[in-house]
């Protein structure tokens, strides 16, 4: 009699087990439920850069395109106007290249990347200690001037902020956080606005990129072509790459270069050499992929 007695009450412990589980469960649910939805919040929104405004994968600590580092910008909205503290230096379309902090190689391969044939691969260094740039040519072929004096090889040099750089013919200016004239946003604002507003009031386009139904007014010296939004001349189109050449309008003609593009250009049927300045006539047909293009050179206007 006791026995039975025994085996039921053993059998109401499996009962009494069962629901304790559920509380044992609620914690369970609870903690899992509340790291992946935190997790996701984080690692699935993109960051953008507050320089080049380019939408990076999350979890990066630079910018995959300008290479600024992120936990050395202040914080601010991303998607507004940026905090812009880095010293900079500006090219003559407007676009700012930021100079990191310590060693910042300035070439067709470096750091600051120049898209012309006549600066080298490594053509110089700029050394960004607290904000105290010093520049240094690294034996470039075409030579580094600051303020129109050459800089020799191997000598380092310690910038002011608004000199003019020249990297085989290629200028920049530099431009300094907190220099004359009010916060560092408003310098480089004003700079953009002169470059951008001079080109319809006062020049015209002294040559066209014409085809496919579209015209592209390529400005006097280097313009860069590919499928990325900072290129002078945007063409969007999958088989163009991302940085696909430069087209330089010069007094002696019009030139294109191949920077090493995936799927190269032909000219009038023939390959161009990467990185082999091409001169090209209007007569000439530039094709990328399947699309065709050709020059027009567009007479001066005259005053009066």
């Amino acid at each position: 009699m006791n026995d039975p007695n025994k085996t039921q009450l053993l059998s109401a412990d499996p009962n009494k087990t069962r629901m304790g589980t559920a509380p044992t469960l609620d914690p369970n649910k609870t903690i899992m439920g509340t790291a992946p939805s935190l997790n996701a919040t984080q690692t699935v929104k993109p960051i953008q850069c507050p320089v080049c405004k380019t939408f990076n994968p999350a979890g990066v600590m630079f910018c995959v395109d300008c290479g600024l580092i992120f936990d050395r910008a202040l914080p601010g909205d991303a998607f507004g106007a940026p905090a812009v503290q880095l010293p900079m230096l500006v090219d003559q379309s407007g676009r700012e290249h930021p100079l990191r902090p310590g060693i910042n190689t300035v070439g067709r391969e470096g750091d600051v990347m120049l898209s012309d044939a006549r600066a080298s691969r490594r053509h110089a260094q700029i050394t960004n200690t607290d904000n105290v740039l010093v520049i240094e040519d690294l034996g470039s072929t075409n030579g580094t001037k600051v303020a129109g004096a050459k800089l020799e090889p191997g000598n380092k040099l310690t910038l002011n902020g608004n000199e003019k750089l020249s990297f085989g013919g290629i200028e920049l200016q530099v431009s300094m956080p907190g220099a004359k004239g009010g916060n560092t946003t408003q310098v480089f604002g004003s700079n953009k606005t002169a470059a951008i507003a001079a080109a319809p009031q006062k020049e015209v386009a002294p040559a066209m990129l014409i085809g496919e139904g579209k015209e592209f007014p390529l400005r006097a010296g280097a313009n860069s072509f590919g499928r990325k939004t900072d290129n002078d001349v945007q063409i969007a189109d999958p088989y163009i790459s991302g940085k696909h050449g430069q087209i330089e309008v010069t007094e002696q003609g019009v030139f294109i270069t191949d920077t090493g593009s995936s799927n190269g250009t032909m000219l009038n049927d023939a390959k161009l050499v990467p990185n082999m300045r091409t001169n090209v006539t209007p007569e000439d047909v530039i094709r990328f992929g399947s699309m065709e293009f050709q020059i027009r050179i567009n007479a001066p206007k005259t005053s009066g």
